[in-house]
């Protein structure tokens, strides 16, 4: 853990009550849920995190910056031993960007970005101004990249993703699932596109990278990964890991500097 930064107490710095910030956190930190008045963007310089709200939950490797508006309820939980950098934006500069929480690609100037505006918190306010308006000039171009999983408001929906939040790898089938849920596939089926908007297999899939995005960087190889997310074999999860994520688990490790290996 490089010396230059510390550990965040486990309140006051992560609540936005500065413009910024930058600290370590440790695997399996959560912060309960909170709103906040300004803007909040959370970088994960190392390491992963979730954040969650009633819509749902997002999950930001070090390749991704979250976004949080002005009043959202939310809560995070971090993955790995997480460098965490944090950004508030004033709520009459948020305008500009996206009313709803989301992910965001970060792209090696918007990255450079967020480490300088982090690194040195005593930036004077022009400066700090200056980078701001760089970082949301960045994000207005920037496609949402959201590894997003849409909770659902129906009790039989909710039954079985539910089970799935309990174990991801658990094969059952939509109809299997129907029968412990009360509801029949077909049923199960159209909930899933009219609530969710997506197939049950997509959400079962993103639900699965979720987890395995946790996982490596938990430092286990894409072998083990693959297994216990529920894939049968490692091919399969490193396509559908590339699909969504955009690179594979082992260039994603390679990157971030995470232990693991095929």
């Amino acid at each position: 853990m490089p010396e230059a930064r510390h550990t965040f107490p486990p309140s006051d710095d992560l609540h936005g009550d500065t413009p910024s910030g930058a600290g370590w956190l440790p695997h399996g930190f959560q912060l309960a849920p909170h709103s906040h008045p300004e803007g909040q963007l959370v970088y994960a310089a190392a390491g992963a995190l979730a954040t969650t709200t009633d819509r749902g939950t997002w999950v930001a490797p070090a390749n991704r910056v979250t976004w949080t508006p002005p009043g959202f309820r939310h809560s995070h939980r971090f993955y790995g031993e997480t460098d965490v950098r944090l950004i508030a934006i004033p709520a009459e500069r948020c305008g500009d960007l996206v009313a709803h929480p989301s992910v965001f690609a970060v792209d090696p100037l918007l990255r450079e970005v967020l480490l300088a505006l982090t690194d040195r918190p005593e930036t004077r306010p022009g400066a700090h101004d200056r980078l701001c308006a760089v970082i949301i000039d960045e994000l207005t171009k920037i496609p949402e990249e959201s590894l997003h999983l849409p909770e659902p408001r129906d009790d039989r929906l909710q039954k079985v993703t539910d089970l799935l939040h309990e174990n991801p790898a658990r094969s059952s089938t939509l109809h299997e699932l129907g029968r412990i849920a009360g509801a029949s596939e077909r049923t199960l089926s159209r909930l899933f596109h009219a609530e969710l908007s997506m197939s049950f297999h997509r959400w079962r899939t993103v639900l699965r990278v979720q987890h395995g995005l946790i996982h490596l960087t938990d430092g286990r190889s894409v072998t083990e990964t693959a297994a216990l997310c529920g894939w049968l074999n490692p091919t399969s999860f490193i396509e559908a890991f590339t699909e969504v994520v955009g690179q594979t688990p082992g260039r994603y490790q390679a990157q971030h500097g995470l232990a693991g290996s095929r």
